[in-house]
């Protein structure tokens, strides 16, 4: 199985994320972790599974991400499956009601891949970071590993 996982990155918590779900899944798959800025359609030929995620800022994912969903948009219809995630911040109160009416960027970017007709796998994740340039919370990475490999076992079980 193919497996490539696109992110961008400010602060770099979101790359981290993004390499934590890597190391899950290397010793079983073939996968390969890029900047969407390093990435290819023609690297997308075969690819069995696509993570794409993003950091979250004012609900939104980065112009990056926006370049190569718009990218990805002018495939063929395939068999890539897609999961996405995020990075955002732990809002409390106001901030909290703020959030929710803006969404964060997983949300979204699921939103624009289903759009396209792509399959989307399993719901969009979102990963905390402490403050607006982290670091994350702590046992982020290790929740990171867990859902990529709960994302393998969901396109293992999804036929299409």
């Amino acid at each position: 199985m193919k497996i490539i996982i696109v992110y961008d990155s400010v602060y770099g918590n979101t790359e981290r994320i993004a390499q934590a779900i890597g190391t899950a899944l290397t010793s079983e798959y073939d996968v390969k972790v890029a900047r969407a800025a390093n990435i290819t359609i023609d690297q997308l030929t075969a690819v069995n599974i696509l993570f794409v995620g993003s950091p979250t800022h004012g609900g939104r994912f980065t112009k990056e991400i926006q370049d190569f969903l718009n990218d990805i948009s002018k495939l063929p219809p395939t068999d890539i499956k897609i999961a996405t995630f995020d990075t955002r911040t732990s809002s409390k109160g106001i901030a909290r009601r703020i959030e929710k009416l803006f969404g964060h960027a997983a949300i979204r970017i699921a939103k624009a891949v289903k759009t396209q007709g792509k399959i989307l796998i399993g719901e969009p994740e979102g990963f905390i970071v402490k403050g607006t340039k982290g670091p994350l919370r702590d046992g982020e990475l290790e929740r990171a590993e867990s859902w990529g490999k709960k994302i393998i076992q969901l396109s293992d079980q999804t036929n299409i």
